[in-house]
């Protein structure tokens, strides 16, 4: 989707993956240099902008955890005129004060849309967004999903496959990569994963058998 929306010319896209964040647990800080690092690296590995890892550390440091992906968001939607679209993955493999952090900067910020934040955020994990029940270490209480974000326009779920679509998605990792799969692995991969998206996509992403 990401190669897609950038092919067009009509938007700058940028997909990231927050789940190396999650080991940090609780520390509001360090989640969010990770995070604000992760979007710096995608960002200049597929659009070759270089404008976050110029800004997100001062960021950081004069404004402080609880605002500063909003504003390396803010200040990096401005300097460009094509709409940002921002995919954020593994988003629910954030914790407690982390991910309400996350949710309510994301929040905060859909008033600036479209000059000056992000058009359009889109959150990938295994549940809905309005599901998440939080728990804030600081307040120690649970906020639901809900009251944190609830300025959510649609959730898409994605279902399971079937046997044929199973092996289907598998094909195209050889399509793509020359590698194929015996008859007997993409056997293997569907008696294993009766089609569950999650399974199916880790299959994907390895070499095929054979």
């Amino acid at each position: 989707m990401q190669d897609e929306l950038n092919s067009t010319g009509n938007y700058r896209a940028v997909y990231v993956n927050v789940e190396p964040a999650q080991v940090v647990g609780d520390d509001l800080r360090a989640g969010m240099q990770t995070i604000l690092t992760t979007i710096s690296s995608e960002a200049l590995d597929n659009l070759e902008d270089p404008f976050v890892g110029g800004i997100w550390q001062q960021v950081l440091e004069a404004s402080g955890a609880y605002i500063a992906l909003r504003e390396v968001l803010r200040q990096w939607a401005a300097a460009y005129s094509r709409p940002m679209i921002l995919m954020i993955d593994e988003v629910d493999a954030l914790i407690g004060d982390l991910l309400i952090s996350v949710l309510r900067q994301l929040r905060a910020g859909y008033p600036q849309r479209p000059k000056n934040f992000p058009q359009s955020v889109i959150l990938c994990g295994v549940r809905d967004v309005r599901d998440y029940r939080m728990r804030s270490s600081r307040d120690d209480q649970i906020i639901t999903g809900g009251s944190a974000f609830n300025i959510k326009a649609e959730s898409l779920r994605l279902g399971d496959f079937d046997e044929s679509e199973t092996k289907s998605l598998l094909l195209q990792h050889t399509e793509e990569t020359g590698q194929r799969w015996s008859d007997d692995a993409l056997q293997e991969v569907w008696d294993s994963t009766r089609g569950s998206p999650g399974w199916s996509t880790r299959w994907h992403m390895r070499p095929g058998n054979g």
